[in-house]
């Protein structure tokens, strides 16, 4: 019999690898549409926040939970989130995350109290914690052709940086057309249709399993080291910094975190292999994209009631205030990170990206109660949106470079934790310095108001001095990013023909190729 009568006699055998392979871009439309939820889930909120406060009848001293209780699950249990994708397997962990975060959601929408409703925020950043790194890790070990890499991290990345905004944007329109529910049974669909699309459409490259046993020492010190040290910043907003209960927050961390290293560096099998942040373009990237996170997030807040309190802006009308930094971050992303990433060296987008930033919130810093949205505002929105849209693209990718298929979840997860506890951290440490500010400009000039509008008109100058002090600092913590961006990271450009996890060494030319952690 011939060759060719041979061949056609045996039927050719499924190749999972070339399945996975062949699916990726279908895969990436899921994806995106879970980093969207979980990202849109976490400004969104704030738009909201006023009307659902007023209705659940949440004070003002614990209003700040609806974003903390989120913020605190999601930041403590990322790393756990990520080893977990490593061991039952990326697609799994996606899923069961996905069907989660929409029970979570749920159960916030037909919240009857605040504190159903901060358990409900707590449910959806657990639940955030095992999907996020799984999404991240899944286009890890899916993307491997450098130019591919960069155009669906340029699509992640801009999600990553824009979705926050786009938030505002939807919870202007869900408040103001519907209720504050919808802020959270919007994300059932979305969850649904990500999750079927996973279930059907993706395809996990075989042998990427990390099947070692879970290090419980290290899930305990590290998820109790990172809610002490949010907390800490929580405490110190609300109860001042020299609050006995803030300092023991602060120092319980701090120990707790040594103690998670100390523990990382003699167990077997580690929740957080030290070679993973050791690597000094990984550890470039979570140091700078964190300080960046903290400076964007209190700006988000304080841009918020700058608009809706201060100049009398509507739901919707603050969220559409906000577009002009969407499109700033899909353009910088998609077009300037994602055709660059293959033609220069991450720390040539990454530096200037953060710098751009800062010049945007240079501008917002000079706010004042009859500032003009056309003139300051929105400028200062296209900057910083340009800006961290360009920043983002390289370093989520940067970040998951060259690592080994086992330690995809818990790179990945450490990337969302730089994000979700930077997040929280510039929460309540910028707004700790607003409200500081805010408290010695109305000591100061309230003598001077005889009349009740005189008092109204101090008040609100107070609250933009507060916004404006703390925007400095925000700006300080960018240009000090891109610092870290320009001194850490060293890669080159990736060359076309590496593939993630292909094993070249580290060592390599600047100008060839991402380096690649040595084992």
């Amino acid at each position: 019999m011939s060759e060719t009568a041979t061949s056609k006699a045996v039927p050719a055998v499924p190749d999972p690898a070339s399945d996975a392979h062949s699916n990726r871009w279908k895969a990436l439309v899921f994806i995106a549409l879970a980093q969207l939820m979980v990202v849109l889930d976490a400004t969104i909120v704030n738009i909201a926040l006023p009307s659902a406060q007023q209705d659940l009848g949440i004070s003002d001293g614990n209003r700040q939970w609806v974003v903390t209780a989120y913020a605190l699950a999601f930041g403590g249990l990322l790393l756990f989130g990520g080893r977990i994708a490593d061991l039952w397997g990326r697609k799994r962990a996606f899923v069961v995350g996905l069907v989660g975060f929409a029970l979570a959601s749920a159960l916030g929408g037909a919240a009857q109290s605040g504190a159903m409703m901060f358990g409900a925020r707590a449910l959806q950043g657990v639940f955030g914690a095992l999907l996020a790194p799984a999404a991240l890790s899944l286009l890890a070990v899916m993307f491997t052709d450098a130019k591919e890499r960069a155009k669906a991290f340029g699509i992640y990345g801009a999600i990553a940086g824009g979705g926050g905004a786009v938030g505002f944007i939807l919870g202007g329109v869900l408040t103001e057309y519907l209720n504050w529910r919808w802020t959270f049974f919007v994300n059932i669909p979305f969850a649904i249709v990500a999750a079927a699309g996973a279930y059907f459409v993706i395809r996990e490259p075989k042998g990427g399993r990390n099947r070692s046993p879970l290090d419980i020492p290290g899930v305990v010190l590290s998820t109790l080291g990172l809610v002490s040290l949010v907390y800490g910043f929580t405490r110190a907003e609300s109860d001042g910094w020299s609050d006995s209960t803030t300092i023991g927050l602060f120092v319980a961390s701090a120990l707790l975190l040594a103690a998670f290293v100390l523990t990382e560096s003699k167990v077997k099998a580690p929740l957080l292999p030290l070679r993973v942040i050791t690597e000094r373009n990984r550890g470039g990237v979570y140091l700078s994209l964190g300080l960046a996170i903290i400076a964007m997030f209190g700006t988000f807040l304080f841009l918020t009631y700058y608009l809706q309190i201060v100049k009398g802006y509507s739901p919707i009308s603050t969220g559409f205030a906000f577009l002009p930094m969407v499109v700033g971050m899909i353009t910088g992303s998609t077009q300037i990170g994602a055709r660059l990433m293959t033609r220069v060296a991450p720390r040539l987008l990454m530096g200037p990206g953060f710098l751009v930033a800062a010049l945007g919130m240079l501008l917002l810093a000079q706010l004042e109660i009859g500032s003009s949205y056309v003139t300051l505002v929105l400028p200062a929105m296209v900057l910083l949106g340009l800006g961290m849209g360009t920043a983002f693209m390289p370093a989520m990718s940067l970040a998951t470079y060259g690592i080994e298929p086992r330690d995809a979840g818990v790179a990945s997860a450490m990337v969302n934790t730089s994000q979700q506890v930077g997040g929280a951290i510039g929460t309540a440490l910028l707004n700790t310095i607003a409200a500081s500010a805010t408290t010695a400009y109305i000591k100061d000039h309230m003598a001077g108001a005889g009349t009740k509008a005189q008092q109204q008109l101090v008040q609100a100058e107070g609250m933009v001095h507060g916004y404006s002090n703390a925007i400095w600092f925000a700006v300080g913590m960018l240009v000090v990013a891109a610092g870290i961006a320009f001194v850490l990271i060293n890669a080159g450009r990736p060359d076309v023909n590496v593939v993630s996890g292909s094993g070249a060494g580290e060592g390599a030319e600047d100008e060839l190729k991402v380096p690649v952690v040595a084992h």
